[in-house]
């Protein structure tokens, strides 16, 4: 009776919502911190075992998930729509990173604020810039792997997930069947990460209580107002990269009415369920509303929904800055420049799922060289977060679209997409 009752608690707790759960931890950790003072360092062991489990999960993570990204991508599907779909993805995500960076080193959400146990930490080094780019290719692809070479082990998967996309086109029928089992293989491989995923994710709320409760307990209630601002920081920036996205429609001559009022549902939709895989069907249905042929948006969307992270480039980007002045470090160019680098070649194998932000997060500050125990502070409000950054993941993926479909021919009911009423109807 007991065990099935233990059961019965657990399967409770996998059911309650994520976002739920960590933003009661955050709330109990905060006031355990503040209520019990200094004497809340008896938890920091719990929190430093969340802290490791996201570290384990970055090298493989990034390996398998990339792989299968690129290689789904192929050269086949590389033609000019593809090509046009994929420069818009990573011009945007550079131009969101950026954006989030800037308001971040603005604001300077994390001034004011020091971490626990980050102070005590060196950080590393950054090297010069031309350094930097040179180290994105491997001598020994394994030793990066081991050495946690975030840039160097994106740029490896890359060109394995190429390379598997190029035979799985090949005229040789052998070169075929090795490429299709390969890809299993890591397709695999991938979805095991996942499954870790969602078990570290379920374990998060005890970490962000742990290391709230820490960090609070450690400099008081001055941690709050660091929160505030980067929450700021990250809404606001959302909100600018809308309007990139709306200015890029009036120079192609679309109406910004039409494309919000058929738009409105996958943002809304996106913002509640923090998933830009799951608002998928409803971002097609409004790309049909448009009047987007199905040879455009049933290209740009799903793969929009695996590549096109504009949103969380920017949440990584000012949360990178926010560590950065929680744990006293000043970055430099190089270290500026690693994290748009690792932001834009992260966010092709990034999972369109809840949490997923988090792990993005993670590579940025590995590859920044920062102290990683202040990423409990900003794991504590990541739910928060995440519902802007996904509604602008799903706006620039449906951006996209409608933009490419506008320079293809035949690509654009204009009939289909004029008549409001219709748009209003989704």
């Amino acid at each position: 009776m007991e065990s099935g009752e233990r059961r019965s608690l657990l399967r409770r707790y996998l059911d309650f919502p994520l976002i739920w759960k960590l933003f009661i931890a955050l709330v109990l950790g905060a006031a355990a911190g503040l209520i019990l003072g200094p004497r809340a360092e008896v938890l920091q062991p719990l929190g430093d075992l969340f802290l490791r489990l996201l570290q384990m999960l970055i090298v493989p993570l990034v390996l398998f998930t990339l792989v299968v990204g690129v290689s789904s991508i192929g050269p086949a599907r590389l033609g000019r729509i593809g090509g046009k779909v994929f420069l818009y993805y990573m011009l945007t995500s550079v131009v969101a990173i950026t954006l989030g960076i800037a308001l971040a080193l603005f604001v300077r959400p994390g001034g004011g604020l020091s971490m626990p146990g980050a102070a005590g930490e060196e950080p590393a080094e950054a090297p010069p810039i031309g350094e930097t780019l040179l180290n994105i290719v491997p001598e020994n692809p394994f030793a990066a792997m081991v050495e946690g070479n975030v840039l160097a082990v994106i740029f490896f998967a890359v060109l394995v997930g190429l390379a598997l996309g190029a035979m799985q086109s090949s005229a040789d029928e052998r070169l075929r069947e090795l490429a299709g089992l390969a890809r299993r293989l890591f397709d695999a491989g991938a979805e095991v990460m996942f499954l870790i995923v969602r078990g570290v994710l379920e374990y998060a709320p005890v970490g962000v209580f742990a290391l709230i409760a820490v960090t609070l307990g450690e400099v008081g209630a001055e941690a709050l107002l660091p929160l505030a601002r980067l929450t700021g920081v990250v809404y606001g920036g959302v909100a600018l990269q809308i309007g990139f996205y709306a200015l890029l429609l009036l120079l192609f001559g679309v109406s910004l009415r039409r494309f919000f009022l058929a738009a409105r549902e996958p943002m809304l939709t996106a913002f509640v369920t923090r998933s830009s895989s799951g608002t998928l069907p409803v971002s097609i249905r409004a790309a049909e509303s448009m009047g987007v042929r199905k040879g455009v948006h049933g290209f740009s969307l799903p793969f929009g929904a695996t590549v096109n992270m504009d949103g969380t480039a920017l949440y990584v980007g000012a949360a990178v800055v926010f560590v950065a002045g929680v744990s006293g470090v000043e970055l430099g160019f190089g270290q500026l420049l690693g994290v748009v680098l690792v932001g834009v070649l992260a966010s092709i194998g990034t999972a369109g799922v809840p949490g997923a932000g988090l792990i993005m997060l993670s590579l940025a500050i590995t590859q920044a060289g920062l102290p990683f125990a202040a990423v409990a502070l900003v794991a504590g409000i990541d739910a928060i977060l995440d519902m802007a950054r996904t509604m602008c993941n799903v706006t620039g993926d449906l951006t996209g679209t409608r933009l490419v479909a506008q320079t293809e021919e035949g690509m654009l009911d204009e009939k289909r997409g004029a008549p409001e009423a219709r748009l209003a109807a989704g």
